[in-house]
């Protein structure tokens, strides 16, 4: 089989804007972390690119050969409603809006990010780390660093940009090339200057505070990162990675705080990267939107969450992608093909794979993922492996199960059935879609084609699309 250390894993550093090659600072081991949700609501399906991009990642680190660490954390305290320093907390305003403790809250919004993880089959990481159990240690953090590079207000405490090298380098603040400005905020030194410690306004009481040295309150989001990532990863990690939105303010203030701790222009992480947006032209994808998209919903509507995935896989990571229902639609169509194509070679014993034209597709596969995760490329090989005849079962299915351990879509445990998903308005069960259909097949058989065409027609009446040149025999999809 094709060696998978022969192209080397070259990366797209945010940080220096270039592909670098990947060079672990623990030989032999990828460290990664991932910012994860803030537990308010419910996560919509552009969040969840960042979780997929950062799964098909670490899949490659670990196809690599590299032993794995990630860290994906769950916020449920700090994050303001303005990514900067503005507005209320946005697990606060939940509570209060839904009369609910805040804990509860954050369970519930944790339980379905957790669920939507499993659906688009992500991995689970080596931690899952909750920012509330770290505030005795993000308290420390701060007062590490509080004498040398903050300044107290009566709101709370507040980093000073102007302290470290090179502030917000990340973003390009400053330049030409950046992508974001910040407003100013009345009290601070300098706009960008950003809370590590909010206090609790006098008068008011949160339902999540603590003490601290500069008052009862609670941490600010970007010291939560800072202090988790460092407490099980050890700076400096390998890679930290998130959405092409925390690029701008997050990730700079996350940078600033680690050069304070370290004394040093360290930036925590070797690499920064980042996952480009998922565009919903109809505005559908905020939050605020009421009926917002999230992976339940695509579950509702009849399409299978591993189609999700696919059309996520079908755009590099750095670009931007549109979602529209036939778009998935037709990734859902694209699975169903892979899955038919791999389904005779499932129940082989699975063999190294010698033979010339699978090595050769392997050397591609790992080209491919090698060069910044380009995985529509790899996509294209994984089908072109699939549909590959007159070669041994055992070795189709060991190929298959390599690129598919990459990129995730269970190919080799799903069926095509299973892609078939019942969507939550249809009055029609599967089991009567299955009898009208045997019927037509009977009439067709018959040549009773008036009778066959007639039956089609109830099907269609009931939302079902029947795919006569379907060749493993007829499929069909229940329209929402």
């Amino acid at each position: 089989m094709t060696d998978v250390s022969a192209s080397p894993l070259r990366l797209f550093n945010s940080l220096t804007r270039s592909l670098e090659n990947f060079e672990p600072v623990h030989p032999g081991e990828a460290r990664v972390y991932s910012c994860g949700p803030t537990v308010y609501n419910y996560p919509h399906i552009g969040n969840m690119r960042a979780y997929v991009f950062a799964d098909t990642l670490g899949r490659t680190l670990s196809y690599k050969g590299y032993k794995l660490t990630h860290v994906i954390n769950i916020t449920d305290v700090g994050h303001l409603t303005d990514d900067a320093d503005a507005g209320e907390d946005k697990l606060e305003k939940a509570a209060a809006e839904k009369a609910q403790s805040i804990w509860d809250i954050a369970k519930h919004y944790t339980e379905a990010y957790w669920a939507d993880v499993k659906a688009l089959n992500i991995r689970q990481p080596a931690h899952w780390s909750i920012a509330t159990d770290y505030v005795p240690q993000m308290i420390e953090f701060a007062r590490a660093i509080a004498d040398k590079h903050c300044y107290e207000l009566e709101s709370g405490l507040y980093f000073d940009t102007t302290t470290v090298a090179d502030y917000g380098r990340l973003a390009r603040h400053g330049t030409d090339e950046g992508e974001s400005r910040i407003d100013p905020v009345d009290g601070k030194r300098a706009p960008a200057d950003f809370a590590i410690w909010r206090k609790t306004p006098a008068g008011e009481t949160r339902q999540m505070e603590w003490d601290s040295p500069w008052g009862r309150g609670a941490p600010g989001w970007h010291l939560e990162c800072s202090v988790m990532s460092e407490a099980l990863l050890g700076f400096p990690f390998d890679i930290h990675t998130g959405g092409i939105d925390h690029r701008e303010i997050h990730h700079p203030n996350e940078i600033a705080q680690n050069q304070a701790h370290s004394c040093s222009d360290a930036s925590g992480a070797r690499f920064w990267m980042h996952n480009n947006f998922l565009v919903e032209r109809s505005g559908k994808m905020s939050k605020s939107s009421g009926e917002f998209l999230r992976v339940q919903l695509l579950i509702d509507k009849g399409y299978h969450p591993l189609a999700y995935r696919l059309m996520c896989l079908q755009a590099h990571y750095r670009s931007e992608l549109e979602f529209s229902w036939d778009g998935l639609g037709a990734a859902l169509t694209r699975l169903k093909r892979l899955v038919m194509a791999a389904a005779p070679v499932r129940d082989a014993e699975p063999a190294e794979p010698v033979d010339r034209r699978l090595t050769e597709l392997l050397a591609k596969f790992d080209a491919a993922m090698s060069d910044d995760l380009n995985t529509p490329v790899a996509l294209t090989l994984l089908e072109e492996a699939a549909a590959m005849k007159k070669i041994d079962a055992g070795q189709k299915r060991g190929a298959l199960a390599v690129m598919d351990a990459v990129l995730g879509l269970d190919l080799l445990t799903i069926d095509r059935a299973a892609l078939r998903v019942r969507p939550k308005a249809a009055t029609i069960t599967e089991e009567e879609i299955e009898a009208i259909l045997t019927r037509r097949k009977e009439a067709r058989a018959a040549k009773d084609f008036a009778a066959s065409d007639a039956l089609r027609d109830d099907l269609i009446a009931a939302g079902v699309e029947v795919m006569d040149g379907d060749p493993l025999g007829w499929d069909w999809r229940l329209e929402a």
